[in-house]
């Protein structure tokens, strides 16, 4: 069996905070008694992921994805637990590990402001220490496949938010890296930049092998890019495996996209399936698994048809659910104990 790329066994990761009310009063209070409160931000999550593998990392806002990312890469140390990234303790912060991995941060960026991205490149180079011909490679083909084109001389401030994207992961690889860590890389892109991040990302890994946990807000980055999911709320594991099964556990029922050449009335329509929306154009149906065969076959006898697919519930929806459900389990046991 293959070693393990990224191995999290038992990791938590804790904070004390001291809260007050607002006010002068309370402000005065809190130079003579501080009232501490431990936030569990991440607790007690288990996960491996092997080599070459594209994870998706998921959960709503607050449940401990960008602070697990930073463990990986060793910017915070853990409360406990162990996690190793390709052997390495990532809070040792070896430079053999740094050369290994990257962190890229849809919010966060390390281009030089007034300089172009060719100086960010260069300036990687040296502290990678990046041989010169492998650079001009690397370079050469980060250019080709991001279609960087005159971008990368041009200063980063009369950048697009999506061409500083797409050079701010070209300095991210700029040593190879072998993990990639991305935290929301498509955030505030349009629709169109977006496609173009994501089919760089897939490319760059079926290329070089490189293994990809990706938190992303945006189910689509999630669809596109990645077989795995791994989902945490409130800092516990609520589901580890293929993201089609987690759809059919979540949400088991089909969904039938109806594109009709003439309007159907609503009756019509709730005589096969639970309605989701209708208008002129078509309709979306909801019909139990099972039920999908028969359904198809009486639509397309009794409707006028123009095209049909068949889809599992949108992502959002399931993740919604999954979160709401996982809520009202804890919850449950907290109230038996």
């Amino acid at each position: 069996m293959n070693q393990p790329m990224v191995s999290v066994q038992s990791l938590r990761k804790h904070y004390t905070v001291h809260k007050r009310p607002p006010g002068l009063k309370a402000a005065f209070g809190s130079l003579f008694r501080r009232v501490p409160t431990v936030v569990k931000a991440v607790d007690g999550i288990s996960f491996e992921i092997g080599p070459g593998e594209r994870v998706g990392f998921l959960g709503p806002n607050g449940a401990g994805k960008t602070t697990t990312l930073k463990v990986l890469s060793g910017l915070l140390y853990p409360s406990s637990g162990e996690v190793r990234v390709d052997r390495h303790l990532p809070q040792k912060r070896e430079d053999a590990f740094l050369k290994k991995i990257t962190l890229v941060m849809g919010q966060k960026q390390q281009l030089l402001w007034d300089l172009p991205p060719s100086e960010t490149f260069d300036l990687n180079r040296a502290i990678y220490e990046v041989p010169m011909p492998q650079f001009r490679q690397t370079v050469a083909e980060l250019t080709e496949l991001l279609e960087l084109g005159d971008l990368v001389s041009k200063p980063t401030r009369t950048l697009s938010l999506g061409e500083r994207m797409k050079c701010e992961l070209a300095a991210a690889l700029i040593h190879r890296p072998t993990v990639l860590f991305l935290d929301e890389p498509t955030i505030g892109l349009d629709v169109s930049m977006q496609v173009t991040i994501r089919s760089f990302i897939k490319a760059y890994n079926e290329r070089t092998g490189a293994t990809l946990i990706l938190t992303s807000h945006y189910m689509d980055d999630v669809a596109a890019l990645c077989p795995r999911v791994i989902v945490i709320d409130k800092g516990v594991l609520s589901y580890d495996g293929a993201l089609d099964e987690l759809a059919r556990r979540v949400r088991p029922e089909k969904r039938l996209v109806l594109q009709l050449d003439s309007p159907v009335d609503r009756a019509t329509l709730e005589a096969l399936g639970r309605v989701v929306s209708v208008d002129a154009a078509g309709a979306v149906l909801q019909v139990p698994q099972e039920s999908v065969a028969p359904v198809v076959s009486r639509a397309l006898a009794t409707l006028p048809v123009g095209d049909l697919t068949v889809e599992n519930a949108p992502l959002e929806e399931v993740m919604s659910e999954l979160f709401a459900r996982s809520r009202a389990e804890r919850a449950d046991v907290e109230d038996a104990a």
